[in-house]
């Protein structure tokens, strides 16, 4: 398998991201303020799958949640060719 062929499918992985939130019980505001944000805007555009944390804020968030990152990141195997490795990251 080509390593290229590999992406991070924002959309779920933003999904998961509200789900593990609910599960452990965090508000978007408590979430935001565990992670040291100003602002909770980067946690809304994670969840609509607009960006994706940084990985500094995935190891965090793994923490918070009591997983791995590999729990948080949905990959997609089966790309489309037109699909661009570089995703946007935000906060």
């Amino acid at each position: 398998m080509d390593i290229f062929e590999v992406f991070v499918d924002m959309q779920a992985t933003g999904n998961k991201i509200k789900q593990l939130r609910k599960q452990n019980h965090y508000k978007v505001f408590d979430l935001a303020n565990a992670l040291g944000l100003e602002s909770e805007q980067a946690i809304y555009k994670w969840q609509r799958g607009q960006c994706l944390p940084t990985v500094d804020n995935l190891v965090r968030l793994s923490i918070l949640f009591g997983c791995h990152i590999d729990d948080i990141l949905v990959h997609n195997m089966t790309a489309g060719e037109d699909e661009s490795p570089l995703l946007p990251l935000c906060a």
